[in-house]
C-alpha cells in the first residue's frame, strides 16, 4: 500500500503513521511466540482490559483445538471483536464499563474469582492483561461498595493523578487486583500476556497488576490520596490505615513458578510508525514512550520543539516526524467540558505553536477513544487556529473549560478510528516539513 506524502497529504501521512503504530500492537500480530504449550491438566484462560476481545480471539484460534480451553475475558463495551462476536469461540468475553466500574465488571470480576480456585498443579491459568483492566476488573475490597469505589475512581480522574498513582490507590482498594488473582490461582501455573499502556511498561502497573506482586504498600495508597486531597469511606480508611487492604509482596511463595511476557509495548508501536515515516523519505525521532504531565503544557512543549525545529534547524534538521508516547493527564476545573488527553495536548500545542508554518500534528490514543468519546484525537494544521477564529471558537477559552473536544469537531479535525482492539496509549505525531 502506498504511503501518503507528507508534502502533498500531511493528514493522510499522519494517519497512516497512527495506523502503523497501531497495527504493531493488535494481539492477533503478538501472540503466537509468548504461548505456552498446554499443561497436562486443564487450561483457564482469565483476564481483562480493552484489548481483552482481541486477546482472547488471537489465544483461541492459535491453542490446539484438541486442547481443552475455557476461561472467562472482560473488555470495554463495544470493544470485542466483530468476528469474535459474531461467532463466539472456546473463551467468554463480556463487556463492562471504562474509565468508571459498573455492575457487569464487578459481576465478571466475582466469576473470574471463582474461576481462579480449585485448580491443581497441573492446570494452566493463562491471564491476558491489557489497559483499562482496572476499571474493568472492577471486586471493591471487604467492606466497600461499588459506589464508594466509583467515587473515589472518578476523584483520581479528576485529580491528574499519574497513572501509577492511581492504580496504587485501586489495588489497594481491591480484592482481585494487586496480585491476588494470581495467588489465587495457586497451585497451578500462572502465565500472563501483558500488552502494556503505561510508562515504563512495568507489570504492577498495568491494569493495576492482578497477576504480580506489588511492591507498593497501604501507606503509599494513603499519601496519594492525601496528596490529591480525594476523601475516603470510612472502611476504606480503616482498611489501609489497620493494613488488612495489604497486597501480596515479592518473594511471596504463591508466585513462584509463574512466567509474564510483554507482547506489545508503546516503543514498539512508536518504532513501527518510525520505520513507516523513514520509507516515505522522512526522518523519525522518537523523544519518548514514557512521556508524562498535565496534557496541555506537554502540548506546549511539543509546538516549543517544533518551532526550534522549523525555525532553525535544531535539534532536528526538517523535514522530520517527531514522535512520542507515554500517558499524560487531565486536571478537571470546568464543568461540562467535552475531551480527553489527546485533545486537550492538541489545544495547548495548537494555541503554542500559533500557526507555525510547516508544522501539522497528529495526536491519539490508540484504543481508539479519547477518554469517555468516540474519537481518538484529533489533527493540528498551521490554519487551525485561523479556521477557529473564522467559526467564533476561541481557542483559550475552550481549553479552560477542558472542551478541547467541541475545539476540535465544528473543525471536522477529529481523528475517529472506532475501538482499535489494543492499547498501548498516547501517539503523538509532529511533521515539520
Amino acid at each position: 500500500m502506498a504511503i501518503p506524502s507528507p508534502h502533498d497529504d500531511p493528514r493522510g501521512f499522519l494517519r497512516a503513521l497512527y495506523d502503523a503504530a497501531v497495527a504493531r500492537a493488535l494481539p492477533a500480530e503478538n501472540t503466537a511466540a509468548h504461548l505456552p504449550p498446554p499443561p497436562r491438566g486443564r487450561t483457564v484462560v482469565l483476564g481483562a482490559g480493552k484489548a481483552g476481545g482481541a486477546m482472547a480471539a488471537a489465544v483461541d484460534a492459535l491453542w490446539p483445538k484438541d486442547a481443552p480451553l475455557s476461561g472467562l475475558v472482560v473488555t470495554r463495551y463495544d470493544h470485542v471483536p466483530p468476528a469474535y462476536r459474531a461467532a463466539p469461540g472456546r473463551i467468554e468475553v463480556v463487556e463492562a464499563a471504562h474509565p468508571v466500574p459498573d455492575e457487569a465488571g464487578q459481576r465478571a470480576a466475582q466469576r473470574i474469582l471463582q474461576m481462579a480456585q480449585g485448580l491443581s498443579a497441573d492446570d494452566l491459568v493463562l491471564c491476558l492483561i491489557s489497559g483499562g483492566g482496572s476499571a474493568l476488573l472492577s471486586l471493591p475490597a471487604p467492606g466497600l461498595t461499588l459506589e464508594q469505589k466509583q467515587g473515589i475512581n472518578k476523584a483520581l480522574l479528576k485529580s491528574g493523578a499519574a497513572i501509577d498513582e492511581m492504580n496504587c490507590v485501586r489495588k489497594h482498594l481491591s480484592a482481585i487486583k494487586g496480585g491476588r488473582l494470581a495467588a489465587l490461582c495457586a497451585p497451578a501455573r500462572v502465565v500472563t500476556l501483558l500488552i502494556s499502556d503505561v510508562p515504563g511498561d512495568a507489570p504492577e502497573v498495568i491494569a493495576s497488576g492482578p497477576t504480580v506482586p506489588d511492591s507498593t504498600t497501604c501507606a503509599d495508597a494513603l499519601a496519594i490520596l492525601a496528596r490529591y486531597g480525594i476523601p475516603l469511606p470510612a472502611p476504606a480508611r480503616v482498611g489501609l490505615e489497620s493494613g488488612s487492604y495489604e497486597t501480596p509482596k515479592p518473594g511471596d511463595p504463591r508466585f513462584a513458578g509463574h512466567a509474564v511476557h510483554m507482547i506489545a509495548t508503546p516503543q514498539q508501536s512508536l518504532e513501527a510508525a518510525a520505520a513507516l515515516a523513514r520509507r516515505a523519505g522522512v526522518a523519525a525521532h522518537i523523544l519518548s514512550d514514557e512521556i508524562e504531565g498535565e496534557s496541555r503544557e506537554v502540548g506546549k512543549v511539543h509546538a516549543a520543539l517544533a518551532r526550534a525545529v522549523a525555525r532553525r534547524g535544531e535539534p532536528f534538521v526538517r523535514p522530520c516526524v517527531i514522535l512520542s508516547g507515554g500517558e499524560t493527564t487531565v486536571t478537571v476545573k470546568a464543568k461540562g467540558g467535552r475531551g480527553g488527553r489527546a485533545t486537550e495536548f492538541l489545544l495547548g500545542c495548537a494555541i503554542a505553536l500559533q500557526g507555525e508554518p510547516g508544522v501539522h500534528v497528529l495526536a491519539a490514543d490508540t484504543d481508539g477513544i479519547d477518554g469517555v468519546e468516540d474519537n481518538a484525537g484529533a489533527i493540528v494544521t498551521p490554519d487551525t487556529l485561523a479556521r477557529a477564529a473564522a467559526q467564533g471558537l476561541k481557542a483559550q477559552d475552550l481549553l479552560d473549560r477542558n472542551d478541547a473536544y467541541n475545539f476540535f469537531t465544528p473543525l471536522g479535525d477529529l481523528v475517529v478510528p472506532g475501538p482499535t482492539f489494543t492499547n498501548v496509549n498516547d501517539f503523538r505525531a509532529l511533521l515539520v516539513r
